[in-house]
């Protein structure tokens, strides 16, 4: 098969374009039958694409990755030039790898729709606060489901709520799971970067450690109210809170200043960390260094930072609202993502050294279970079975 794949979501640096760039690598990497051709639409530097695939960059007005956010709009000169390149008759499948960068496609060709949650529609004035937005990503959602030949996921949690949520036949949608980059490992000697250094994390008190955007849903505030808590406490005085993510620029619907205040507020400016976004290389070595991980979300389809915190050894504790539970089992506590649970479940992580090290050892054995080969195999399997239909 020749199969045309979205792939504006490539410059992304972390969510969907991580998503996007690991599993077309596996993906490529292990069909040795079909062919991919990767569509662009910024010659920006970036991760460089798999060499077996052929790779055409489009001229828009203004990249998806700029035009398509929570208070943006793709314009319909854009939309229409991708929509033609994909629909070309050269292709048998067409591969959207997250339906946030959808637009409808013509043709006979077979079309595969990842949608990673529903977190949207479940809370959508947090996510898309906008009414014309939210109408707009409503009715690319639902076109992108009623195009799909195949809906595919990245958690049986997800799978659940695609089919709660719009009663989409249960045949339909498919599970391609994620995992952590190789890069995200346990380290020997995890010594802090210069990076690191530069932040002041790299002295001998604990550490949590938020990983992600500043999106409302993520329930950051309680994080903030939960850590103050606990900071009041003289056995918890060395205690920092280090919160990962892009302050500015986020292409989703950000409330940063809100929990930057919030931080004030409660006179926790000496103790709180914002370093913004972070690369890799120092990413894994605060996970290594650090005491536990927080992901008090609402919801999340996947996890992905809390299952890169457990390939590094990083005990977790996150929502309940999520398959972690599942993939992670007692490399983490799971809570009802409230101030309450989470202060508590912080105080029990911090307390105990035993604890933390049972954590460690069977996060990092669930971890070790979760692979981009595997996901890729699973991608395999639906495009074959779309193949047939």
């Amino acid at each position: 098969m020749r199969i045309a794949v979205d792939a504006t979501c490539w410059h992304n640096r972390r969510g969907y374009g991580r998503h996007a760039r690991a599993l077309l690598r596996a993906l490529v990497r292990r069909d040795t039958v079909n062919q991919y051709t990767l569509f662009l639409d910024s010659s920006e530097e970036a991760e460089p694409t798999p060499e077996q695939c052929t790779v055409r960059v489009l001229r828009p007005s203004v990249p998806t990755v700029q035009a398509a956010t929570a208070d943006g709009r793709r314009s319909l000169g854009d939309m229409w030039q991708m929509s033609r390149a994909l629909s070309a008759r050269e292709f048998d499948a067409v591969l959207f790898p997250t339906i946030y960068s959808y637009v409808p496609v013509l043709g006979r060709a077979r079309k595969l729709v990842m949608v990673h949650d529903v977190i949207a529609e479940t809370y959508p004035q947090l996510t898309v606060p906008r009414v014309s937005a939210r109408l707009f990503w409503n009715a690319k959602v639902a076109l992108g489901r009623m195009q799909a030949d195949a809906l595919i996921t990245v958690s049986d949690y997800s799978r659940s709520g695609i089919v709660q949520r719009f009663g989409t036949d249960p045949a339909r949608v498919f599970v391609v799971g994620e995992a952590a980059d190789p890069i995200f490992r346990k380290l020997d000697s995890p010594a802090a970067t210069p990076k690191l250094r530069s932040l002041g994390i790299d002295g001998p008190g604990r550490t949590v450690v938020y990983l992600g955007g500043f999106s409302p849903h993520k329930n950051l505030q309680i994080l903030v109210q939960a850590f103050a808590r606990i900071a009041a406490l003289q056995e918890f005085a060395d205690v920092k809170l280090v919160m990962v993510g892009e302050t500015s620029g986020d292409a989703f619907h950000t409330y940063f200043g809100t929990i930057a205040a919030e931080v004030d507020a409660l006179q926790l400016r000496d103790r709180v960390i914002f370093p913004g976004y972070l690369a890799d290389e120092d990413v894994v070595v605060l996970l290594n260094r650090a005491t536990v991980l927080a992901l008090p979300s609402l919801m999340e389809g996947f996890g992905l930072p809390a299952v890169e915190a457990a390939a590094c050894g990083c005990p977790v504790i996150a929502t309940k609202a999520s398959p972690l539970e599942r993939l992670l089992g007692g490399g983490g506590i799971f809570i009802e993502p409230c101030e309450a649970e989470l202060s508590t479940a912080l105080e029990k992580v911090l307390s105990s050294e035993e604890m933390r090290g049972r954590m460690s050892e069977t996060g990092l054995a669930a971890a070790r279970k979760l692979t981009w080969d595997a996901a890729a195999d699973q991608m395999l399997n639906v495009i074959g079975k779309v193949a047939v239909q």
